[in-house]
């Protein structure tokens, strides 16, 4: 949704060479906008609760994965930002869910909650109308 509210296609799983995590692998980002000099990253609950589902494996470098995600997400917040790329974070809580805490997928309302933070963070301006 963030392609057709930005009226362009980001690239996916985008790989900076100077943003690494401990052990020295690039970490990805979720989109990058090149031109806008964008990334857009989206959280789902386990960048903000505890879900064993995500956290049970270990790390290598003897934090869990809780820690690491907390320590990964900050750091592409200051190293994004200090190389001039604006970073906008989604939350799955800025979107209705379902009681199974499951996105409700509802396009148009996703879409002006996605325009608004886009509009927050600068990246585009009020009257930007993807459709005309």
């Amino acid at each position: 949704l963030c392609d057709k509210v930005l009226g362009r296609t980001a690239r996916r799983q985008h790989r900076f060479d100077f943003l690494r995590g401990d052990s020295g692998r690039k970490l990805p980002v979720d989109a990058y906008y090149p031109d806008l000099k964008l990334v857009v990253e989206y959280h789902e609950r386990q960048h903000f609760e505890n879900v064993p589902f995500w956290d049970r494996k270990p790390t290598s470098s003897g934090i869990s994965r809780g820690e690491q995600r907390a320590l990964y997400d900050q750091r592409r917040r200051e190293v994004l930002p200090s190389h001039g790329i604006k970073l906008v974070e989604l939350k799955c809580t800025d979107f209705q869910c379902r009681s199974s805490k499951r996105l409700a997928r509802i396009p148009e309302q996703d879409q002006d909650i996605i325009r608004a933070k886009m509009i927050d963070a600068g990246c585009i301006g009020a009257d930007l109308n993807p459709n005309e």
